[in-house]
């Protein structure tokens, strides 16, 4: 399985480099570079836990998760990205400290490190970059911005030793933190998205219904419920009113689907004379094309 040992290297390569950065940032006096050993202890970690839960999502589906365990690398995704949300926080608020507090910074120091920096850091990214979970995705989004975050570092450190303005340090540190926050707060609310069983963006349930009315031999179809477990695998359920055979509808059914990117789907079928059970439960909310259906209300 490439993703996990993708993942295993970037988390070795990380957890060696970031004890070699607390060594530089202390030895150069750099927030920045401090800062960016914070946020890599941090993806370090928060890496090998997405090891661990990467390797327990590609198990099969059993009786005590019947959908499978997906949904394990999510979390790893949301507990990784809760990490760098805490790391940003702690670093902007060293950079404010030291904004108030100047300190002599070793600038050559700093660009030595700020190159090996980029190097590592580089290597680590482009290791990640295929996969396909949003695990991955996470994980890979740390590396690109710590590589972005030791490109801004080499630039402030050249630019500080030409100018000799400090103060730059604390400022670069802030501004690699925000960036990183605003990733992580948009990738949390596309994980939430998918606990919270929003239909995975990209499909129109309307529209969807739609297509499907039009299939011959279909008179109606309601309760569509859709769902991704990771948010790449979309599963769909739904009710199919026919009178034709049964057999052919669900393969047209199932085509149709694909085509709407939803590849498992549980499809129950119906009489026009049977009465669905749930029509008229008061979570119906999709208008349906059933101007043919008599109801018989007890």
């Amino acid at each position: 399985m490439k993703t996990k040992r993708n993942i295993l290297i970037a988390f070795i390569l990380n957890l060696a480099f970031s004890v070699i950065e607390f060594i530089g940032g202390a030895v150069t006096g750099s927030v920045a570079i401090i800062s960016d050993a914070v946020h890599d202890i941090g993806d370090a970690t928060s890496i090998g836990l997405s090891y661990f839960l990467e390797v327990k999502s590609q198990r099969q589906p059993d009786e005590k998760y019947t959908y499978g365990y997906m949904r394990y690398s999510v979390i790893g995704s949301v507990i990784t990205t809760l990490m760098l949300l805490f790391g940003s926080a702690v670093v902007i608020y060293n950079a404010v400290v030291r904004i108030l507090n100047p300190v002599k910074i070793n600038y050559s120091g700093m660009i030595l490190f700020a190159v090996i920096g980029v190097a590592v850091n580089f290597c680590a990214a482009a290791v990640t970059r295929k996969g396909d979970s949003f695990n991955q995705r996470a994980v890979n989004l740390h590396m690109l911005e710590d590589v972005l975050g030791w490109v801004i570092v080499l630039i402030g450190a050249v630019f500080m030793r030409i100018t000799d303005i400090s103060v730059l340090d604390p400022i670069m540190s802030i501004g690699v933190a925000a960036f990183i926050m605003f990733n992580g707060l948009k990738n949390l609310k596309r994980v939430l998205d998918l606990f919270l069983e929003k239909t995975p963006s990209g499909i129109e349930i309307e529209r969807l219904r739609q297509h499907l009315c039009e299939l011959d031999g279909v008179l109606d179809v309601h309760h569509i419920h859709i769902r991704s477990l990771d948010g790449y695998n979309n599963y769909a359920t739904m009710h199919i009113v026919t009178d034709a055979d049964s057999r052919k509808i669900k393969q047209q059914v199932r085509e149709e689907l694909k085509e709407h990117g939803i590849c498992h789907a549980t499809l129950e079928l119906e009489g026009s004379k049977e009465n669905c059970g749930e029509r008229h439960c008061h979570l119906e909310f999709e208008q349906n094309c059933e101007s043919h259906h008599h109801h018989h209300h007890h």
